[in-house]
């Protein structure tokens, strides 16, 4: 994830990035998906992911213990 030092800079470069007419809510949506982007990197980089098959089987299990 971006050093905290970094992350005005990089909010204020993404903010110059949006169109003028653009809402709040669509700025903070924008900031928010970025924020979860770059949270999905690092976890792919530490390793904290799991396989399709592995999701599946996830899945699978939790549906059985919903009773579905």
């Amino acid at each position: 994830m971006a050093l905290a030092a970094n992350a005005k800079q990089q909010a204020l470069d993404l903010i110059e990035r949006l169109p003028d007419d653009i809402t709040m809510a669509d700025i903070l949506d924008d900031l928010y998906f970025r924020i979860q982007v770059e949270r999905g990197l690092q976890d792919i980089a530490d390793g904290r992911t799991v396989s399709h098959q592995e999701l599946k089987a996830q899945l699978a299990e939790w549906r059985n213990s919903a009773g579905r």
